[in-house]
């Protein structure tokens, strides 16, 4: 019988090895990095809401 992991269960796993066994620690860290990307989403996307604005807006601005 083959015992594979779920993703969600990989990364946990990469997570406790990387902090020596110590759950808490990996769980702290695992909650970091999820916020830092989260945080870099969210500022990607206002980047790119910002793009599309600005290309809209002269876009409109040589058809008039």
């Amino acid at each position: 019988m083959e015992f594979r992991l779920t993703e969600a269960e990989a990364i946990a796993l990469h997570y406790y090895q990387a902090a020596h066994r110590d759950g808490w620690a990996a769980l702290v860290q695992a909650i970091t990095d999820a916020l830092a990307d989260i945080d870099a989403a969210e500022s990607h996307l206002a980047d790119h809401g910002r793009l599309v604005s600005h290309g809209y807006a002269r876009g409109l601005g040589c058809a008039a």
